[in-house]
């Protein structure tokens, strides 16, 4: 025995600090050593802006919003930090560095040593200076290939995660219902299945990279009336059931997508954000999901001030809550003193609270955030002098070859074709006259969400931190011998109609034209696309289209080349254009993903994921309609499209042919197995899209003509031929019954391969035996498409 000796021992680790016990008995013991103050801290955000110094974030000063003391909140602990990368620029190595001295800070500061979740925006790459701004989510759209996608997301997030963000405000998963809403950019096209694919690929990017996606809007955003921001949604259950939801349905259960924002928009009288069957019925007890709801931004406070469905901020809180609305963004407003204060009046039970704190607190256990061993460091700054703020200015590069290289390929294979006399590709042109607003415009290429649309307008004098190439650069550069006249004609949507005689004179001397149009994205009316940005027409914004007219007058072959946020009617130019190029704000590369296509380079393969509308009127319209919403005798306006969903050309030509089905009938519980060989019968390699749609001629409700069931790329060598087997399953042919339950009827179905909704190829009849099968979200998504070997002329 030892007498007089001092042992020292390891200090006892708290039971929520140690990783070797559940997650669930971690989080347990944490809820109840809390106090309602700190219970509450860990359900809100608040709005900050890294240091360029390096030092600590300043919170964000917001309009909307009251001032916000940090001293005074994190005692108690804080939920998230938001968007400290995409609130002003910042170099990303002082800003990781600012923020993780901030997680020191906040950690340091509670009684716990829980830190915040840092989210972004990463809707069309990391919103963040100086990193890679990809092409927008309807370019994702129109590439058709989920697989190109997740390697996009998966990229994103591990620039994301490698500066310590925790948590990605996307995908949009919004099925575009009216192309004049203005965020038609943000989404991923018309179509509920195409949308629910690509989103679901962007999201096991996102995951497997670390960072939480979080799904948005849920639900029904898109469907506001005449597509204005934030309007009502006056849809029905069945086509919120059969439209808008099927993306998030996908997402959660095949996509492992940890958040869900809910929506600002009401639909029948109900704000999402205070919709209990919803959030809580729907979204948890059906479709099993155990992640957070997290609030649109304001979204909380907008059940008071915009929606009137609550007297005041703990009324707003407690709806929201009770709902199963988590977390408060972006800032702390309805969920701190107001719901302290209702709490301890009784009128929001501290149940609420714990079951909200619970997912909360779930998902920092799953990021490490609750681990002792916890580090503030990310992986970009480790072995850096972090006592040298300036000797890490410029460390992190987070726009380098492989991300160009990525973004340039998917605005390639997102650049669709949609007309074509012969003119394309160009060849060698002697003479080009390149005329219109987006020719010589370095952001014409951008999305509202990219960093300097979104943030760098608000800071003119900071450089763009990316490199922009216009289009007048790229275009010199693959046709270094051609004279290239270059005019401005008019603005994106000043009207101005002076500069358009000399936008003519260029084009008469000129052997083509190349009348470079489309929209400017912004905010809130700082753009013609863009969140706030809702068109009253689709007609071309400002004076485009006088412009476009005056060219084509000339005689001159006219290339219409669109840079984007939505589809938009050309009028004459759709019929008398030499070629129509769309192309979806294709982002840094996208002006050479354009030269290569417009050159040859590149043989387009790129698919309209919404459709072009024939006249600026008739809105709102999507091919995904019911008999009487397309053309018909009982009305004098004809919303048929230019250029239909899923439409596309290319510099070669497909045949299809020897469609073969294995039996004409199934049960309602069983599949089809069908065969086609697709051949490449022109002079150059190309990449066909086959799409499989499904046409219900009669059933117990109204059905769309026609949608989308499946789709695949397949590319061929000049020559070569493929043999695709199909398999279909009878629960794509699930429907919303009149009882409000999915089914699967039995009868007679089309099954129609098609290069596009308005170009059938080969159709298939067939049969659903049996008695009305009734199905739920466990139902098969997808078809099957198989391939055999590839075969030589």
């Amino acid at each position: 025995m030892i007498d007089n000796v001092a042992v020292e021992t390891a200090p006892e680790v708290p039971l929520w600090n140690d990783p070797a016990h559940p997650v669930s008995t971690r989080v347990s013991a944490l809820i109840k050593a809390m106090t309602v103050e700190e219970k509450i801290a860990q359900l809100y955000g608040v709005w900050v802006g890294a240091s360029d110094e390096g030092g600590d974030v300043a919170p964000h000063q917001h309009d909307m919003e009251e001032a916000v003391d940090l001293d005074l909140l994190v005692p108690t602990g804080l939920g998230q930090l938001t968007r400290p990368f995409g609130t002003a620029p910042v170099d990303p190595a002082l800003g990781a560095l600012s923020l993780l001295r901030t997680q020191a800070r906040i950690a340091s500061a509670n009684r716990f040593g829980i830190p915040a979740v840092a989210h972004e925006e990463c809707l069309a790459g990391f919103a963040a200076w100086g990193a890679t701004a990809y092409p927008v989510p309807l370019s994702w759209g129109a590439t058709f290939d989920p697989d190109l996608v997740h390697r996009m997301a998966a990229a994103i997030g591990r620039d994301m995660r490698s500066v310590g963000v925790h948590q990605g405000l996307a995908p949009v998963l919004d099925v575009v219902r009216d192309a004049r809403w203005g965020r038609v950019e943000e989404t991923i096209g018309e179509d509920p299945y195409l949308v629910g694919t690509i989103g679901t690929a962007y999201v096991r990017g996102l995951e497997g990279a670390g960072i939480v996606a979080t799904l948005k809007h849920f639900v029904g955003y898109s469907a506001s009336r005449a597509g204005r921001n934030l309007a009502p949604a006056p849809m029905g259950p069945r086509e919120r059931a059969d439209v808008l939801l099927p993306p998030f349905e996908m997402a959660v259960r095949e996509g492992g997508a940890r958040s869900v924002m809910a929506s600002y928009t009401d639909t029948d009288g109900v704000p999402a954000a205070a919709d209990e069957t919803l959030l809580t019925g729907l979204l948890r007890e059906t479709w099993g999901f155990d992640g957070t709801v997290v609030a649109d931004y304001f979204g909380i406070a907008f059940l008071k001030t915009l929606h009137d469905i609550a007297a005041d901020w703990a009324g707003a809180a407690g709806a929201a809550l009770g709902a199963g609305v988590d977390v408060e963004l972006p800032t702390v407003k309805t969920f701190g003193a107001p719901l302290a204060e209702a709490v301890a009046a009784g009128r929001v039970p501290e149940e609420v609270i714990d079951r909200a704190l619970r997912r909360v607190l779930t998902q920092k256990a799953g990021l490490g955030l609750l681990d002792r061993d916890w580090d503030p460091v990310p992986s970009a700054l480790d072995g850096a002098d972090l006592d040298d703020p300036e000797a890490l200015r410029g460390r992190i590069d987070l726009d380098g070859p492989e991300n160009r290289e990525l973004a340039r390929a998917v605005a390639e294979e997102a650049v669709v074709l949609l007309s074509n006399d012969g003119t394309l590709p160009l060849g060698r042109p002697r003479r080009i006259a390149l005329v219109g607003p987006n020719a010589d415009e370095p952001t014409a290429v951008l999305g509202c969400y990219s960093f300097p649309q979104h943030i760098g307008v608000h800071h003119p004098g900071t450089p763009l931190g990316i490199d922009l190439p216009t289009l007048r650069s790229t275009l010199a550069a693959e046709f270094p011998d051609a004279e290239l006249t270059v005019v401005r004609g008019t603005g994106v949507d000043d009207g101005d109609v002076s500069g358009i005689p000399e936008a003519v004179r260029a084009a008469r001397g000129a052997d083509v034209v190349l009348a470079v149009l489309g929209d400017r994205a912004g905010l809130f009316g700082r753009g013609t696309s863009g969140e706030g940005c809702d068109a009253e027409s689709l007609s071309l914004p400002g004076a485009q289209q006088q412009l476009l007219d005056a060219l084509l007058d000339t005689g001159k072959p006219v290339v219409t080349v669109l840079l984007a946020g939505r589809p938009y009617a050309l009028g004459r130019a759709a019929r008398e254009s030499a070629a129509i190029v769309q192309s979806f704000f294709p982002g840094v590369e996208g002006t050479a993903a354009l030269a290569a296509v417009l050159g040859g380079r590149t043989n387009p393969s790129g698919r309209l994921p919404v459709s072009v509308p024939r006249g600026p009127g008739a809105q709102p319209t999507t091919y995904l309609g019911a008999r009487l919403a397309h053309a018909s005798e009982v009305s004098n306006i004809d919303p048929t499209p230019a250029f239909g969903f899923g439409h596309g050309l290319t510099y070669t030509t497909f045949e299809w042919s020897d469609l073969v089905l294995d039996g004409e009938e199934a049960p309602t519980d069983g599949e089809f197995r069908l065969a086609l060989t697709v051949r490449n019968t022109g002079a150059r390699h190309g990449t066909e899209v086959v799409q499989l749609y499904l046409h219900d001629p009669v059933a117990s409700v109204v059905q769309p003509v026609q949608r989308l069931i499946g789709y695949t790329r397949v590319p061929l060598a000049a020559g070569e031929e493929r043999r695709l087997r199909v398999t279909v399953p009878a629960d794509l042919a699930a429907f919303t019954g009149r009882d409000g339950h999915r089914v699967v009827e039995p009868g007679d179905l089309e099954l129609r391969f098609a290069a596009s909704s308005t170009d059938p190829r080969l159709t298939a009849t067939v049969t659903l035996t049996g008695p009305e099968r009734r199905v739920d979200h466990t139902r098969r998504l997808h078809a099957d498409f198989g391939r055999e070997g590839a075969a030589d002329a």
